[in-house]
């Protein structure tokens, strides 16, 4: 079985975001591999531990994102490719078309990618993957199983409900949280993965060129800060009084 890994590198959810010129700051950032990707590699290798044949990850972005891929390396992925992009700020559209130009031609049994990312969180990558190499799609899966050679029976969330669902490979599927453990990489896979090779193509290299992105962006603006938190006191009866007039003169909601 040939999988594909789509991977996006992001911030470290433990990073305190800041803005510098209206842009988000990324000096001095400690970046990691999409907390989501991370159950669509673990999937990935259970799959290929249990039946065989290949995993490969591919990653858009610029030369900093090759350490998602060697993350996924470390954690036991057979390949790596990374389609550089330095330059252009990617939206979902342009990503999806920059994957599905260097899939098109390659040979995949399933596609795996995380439901959403952690930074832009739109989950968009994999319906428009689906989209742009005409395949079947399921989004958010908690549960894989791989039925007869090409049947898969999966398990999705429902926004709490479960949905069981029937498909037939090749197959585009999004990995929710749930759907496994992912594995820590090991000490001898971390030092594999540093010899491992990873494939580098630029966007002539795969027929692209000019500006792929159709998203314009035109503020870029942190949330306002919390007002401090106020504790009513008296009786119940006060305190309602007292949170019906907040609620009235404070919020203004009323």
């Amino acid at each position: 079985m040939n999988i594909i890994v789509c991977l996006k590198q992001t911030f470290d959810t433990e990073e305190k975001i800041t803005l510098t010129n209206g842009r988000v700051n990324e000096e001095g950032v400690n970046y990691i591999l999409n907390p989501y990707d991370e159950y669509a590699v673990e999937e990935a290798l259970r799959l290929k531990e249990e039946y065989g044949g290949e995993v490969t990850a591919i990653t858009v972005g610029p030369e900093r994102t090759v350490s998602a891929l060697q993350t996924a390396l470390a954690m036991g992925v057979d390949h790596a490719v990374q389609v550089l992009c330095e330059n252009e700020e990617l939206d979902q559209f342009g990503t999806a078309a920059i994957l599905a130009a260097v899939l098109k031609n390659r040979p995949f049994d399933l596609i795996l990618t995380g439901y959403v990312s952690v930074d832009k969180g739109t989950g968009q990558i994999a319906p428009r993957l689906a989209e742009a190499l005409d395949l079947a799609q399921v989004t958010s899966i908690t549960k894989l199983e791989l039925v007869g050679e090409r049947k898969v029976v999966l398990h999705r969330d429902a926004e709490g409900d479960t949905e069981i669902i029937e498909a037939q490979l090749p197959l585009i599927v999004s990995a929710q949280q749930g759907l496994n453990e992912p594995r820590y990489p090991s000490l001898p896979g971390i030092m594999k993965a540093k010899k491992k090779p990873i494939e580098k193509l630029s966007l002539g290299e795969i027929g692209l060129s000019g500006k792929l992105s159709k998203t314009i962006t035109v503020e870029v603006f942190l949330p306002p800060k919390k007002a401090a938190v106020k504790i009513l006191q008296g009786s119940l009866q006060e305190q309602v009084r007292e949170l019906v007039v907040l609620i009235r003169n404070e919020a203004k909601v009323v």
